[in-house]
């Protein structure tokens, strides 16, 4: 159910979202448009996948998000006190439409999936950077997401077509956070945010700790920048400019290196952050 990859490079890619499948079961309790899993991070996979031909560290879930939210606190806290929280196994879709024809999974069903399947994830993704850590000294963890540019229910308005977390700045170093926005911003054709609506979820701040030799942060593409929002058909003549844009970006973080580097710490894990 997880596609990982280790890769030989510094960089690791997390895709927690990018996952449309749903075990037969659940899907019969769903509604018909649930099922079609409308809020899928819709070929992040394809729009970074030069990365991982070219090594980068690989976690891809097979499973939808409407399953388990790998991008959120195993205790389901609020990451954007006051925003609304889609929930760590999901009731309702971005539009605020119910997934489930009948209940949804109580206490003891989120429990259950949460140990079937949001541990694994994250058992990998220790994994993979602790790895990292031992043969390089540091690790750096993109995770890649996509929405669509307007969700009112989430935001308001348009969102940007490049938005960048780092949870204010606390998941990875000054130099690199600048150079990512450097590489983002001298693509004048793409709208750009640092730290907006999305500083970054639950991956990017439990893993990001610059002082412990990770550095972290996330990228949420605005799905129209290379998709027809309408539909979930990839439109590579659109997606062309994005990409290389994404190549730009790719190659600064691969180019990163600390300025001391710390020992590797045996989980590969950087402190808890809500």
């Amino acid at each position: 159910m997880i596609d990982a990859q280790p890769g030989r490079s510094s960089l690791v890619i997390s895709l927690p979202h990018a996952g449309r499948e749903i075990p037969a079961a659940l899907a019969a309790r769903l509604t018909a448009a649930a099922r079609a899993v409308p809020d899928t991070d819709w070929h992040v996979e394809r729009l970074y996948g030069f990365a991982r031909a070219a090594g980068a560290g690989w976690l891809e879930p097979r499973l939808s998000r409407y399953v388990v939210d790998l991008n959120r606190p195993p205790d389901d806290a609020p990451l954007y006190p006051g925003q609304v929280s889609t929930g760590l196994c999901p009731a309702y879709s971005f539009a605020g439409e119910p997934l489930y024809a009948g209940s949804p999974p109580d206490a003891a069903e989120v429990a259950e999936r949460r140990t079937q399947y949001w541990e694994p994830y994250h058992a990998r993704l220790k994994t993979l950077l602790a790895a990292v850590r031992e043969r390089h000294g540091f690790a750096v963890l993109l995770d890649a997401h996509s929405i669509r540019s307007e969700v009112p229910r989430l935001f308001a308005g348009r969102l940007p077509d490049i938005n960048v977390g780092t949870n204010d700045g606390r998941s990875c170093d000054p130099g690199l956070r600048a150079a990512v926005m450097a590489a983002v911003e001298g693509a004048p054709a793409f709208t750009s945010v640092l730290d907006g609506r999305f500083k970054g979820g639950y991956i990017t701040r439990r893993y990001g700790d610059p002082g412990s030799g990770v550095q972290a942060l996330q990228i949420e593409l605005a799905q129209a920048a290379y998709m027809d929002e309408n539909g979930s058909g990839y439109d590579p003549a659109r997606a062309a400019p994005l990409v290389a844009v994404l190549r730009r970006v790719v190659a600064v973080l691969e180019a990163f290196r600390p300025a001391a580097t710390q020992s590797p710490a045996a989980t590969g894990a950087g402190r808890e952050q809500r």
